[in-house]
């Protein structure tokens, strides 16, 4: 295998890229200059250097504390905590400036039949931080997934194993209200239907 079809396979890893656009990938950079090639391969080396993972809701962010501005900040709404699974719908979430509580980024979402459902999420961070919460006044927790089968499947799961502290607590768990359109990915909704959804959630 050449240096192409090894950078073709290495791209066709990335999440949504077929090999068709893989190949497009390899042969845009090799029609780029050479300081452009350096300069994205240093920032590609760098950024496990400069990006840090938050100690308490685990979503990637630049800097050199432990724990991210949005958990250290002091004014967000303490009563709420919204799970999400990746770092895209944090982001996404953040622009509509509506949520102002904390979150928490599972890293995925479970397969249907998935034989191992513990390795595909942080579950047992999730329940160490919801512990964590609920002693500075957590109140509800929002489990803003994809409205696809997947997601239903990991709303269903979470729902379970976060039951033992939700009913110990009396704590409220919601769902984003269904302006989110069957099969759409929060990562592609747009600021005011994420608004809605927030708005209208059960």
């Amino acid at each position: 295998m050449d240096s192409i079809e090894k950078l073709i396979e290495l791209f066709k890893q990335f999440p949504g890229i077929g090999p068709r656009q893989a190949k497009r990938f390899v042969y845009y950079l090799l029609n780029r200059n050479p300081a452009y090639l350096s300069e994205l391969s240093k920032l590609i080396l760098d950024i496990r250097k400069t990006v840090r993972l938050c100690d308490s809701c685990f979503r990637f962010f630049p800097g050199d504390e432990k724990t991210c501005p949005i958990c250290r900040d002091q004014d967000r709404d303490k009563s709420t905590l919204m799970i999400v699974s990746h770092d895209v719908d944090f982001e996404n979430i953040e622009k509509t400036k509506f949520y102002n509580g904390y979150y928490f980024i599972l890293g995925g979402t479970i397969p249907i039949l998935e034989k191992n459902p513990d390795k595909k999420i942080r579950q047992k961070d999730l329940t160490n931080i919801v512990e964590r919460r609920i002693k500075n006044g957590l109140s509800e927790i929002i489990i803003a997934l994809n409205y696809n089968p997947e997601g239903e499947n990991t709303l269903s799961y979470l729902t379970e194993i976060i039951k033992p502290l939700t009913d110990k607590y009396t704590i409220k768990i919601s769902t984003l209200g269904r302006g989110i359109s069957l099969g759409t990915e929060l990562e592609y909704s747009d600021p005011d239907t994420i608004k809605n959804a927030l708005k209208n959630r059960q």
